[in-house]
């Protein structure tokens, strides 16, 4: 079962609100899915974006997901086995941030095989648009809930 992901995260203020969105497509069938939250950063967003998509498939698949975020895409296919290595420290010497997303991220892509695609951001390709889209009607919302 192939399915294709694409994700993106905002923020508004780096910390800020911070919003993410994502679309899955298997075959015909697509699903759009967002969120926010009140005090994050971009970085944060565009993994809880793959988090959120990945954790909702319900069965294995080969999945390609597509962000703009070049922090998720070389943290999930360079750096995070030297992480793990290292007792989650980076090349400074200092503790990997976001570490509990980056383990949760591990988890799921047991589940699955994941091909991780970078995409550049904010250049026309139309699912990543969409996502970024989402992302932010997503900080919208959460500010008129508040």
């Amino acid at each position: 079962m192939k399915v294709e992901i694409f994700c993106d995260g905002a923020c508004s203020g780096n910390p800020g609100v911070g919003g993410w969105g994502c679309i899955l497509r298997y075959g015909d069938n697509v699903k759009e899915m967002s969120g926010a939250d009140g005090n994050t950063t971009n970085n944060r967003m565009e993994m809880t974006a793959a988090i959120e998509a990945l954790a909702s498939l319900k069965r294995p698949c080969e999945v390609h997901l597509t962000t703009d975020s070049q922090y998720l895409v070389k943290g999930m296919t360079e750096w995070i086995g030297g992480w793990v290595r290292k007792g989650w420290v980076n090349s400074k010497k200092e503790p990997v941030l976001n570490r509990e997303l980056w383990e949760r991220l591990m988890e799921l892509s047991r589940l699955h095989t994941i091909h991780w695609l970078w995409v550049r951001g904010h250049n026309g390709h139309p699912e990543n648009e969409r996502c970024d889209e989402l992302a932010r009607a997503a900080i919208e919302t959460f500010r008129r809930s508040c």
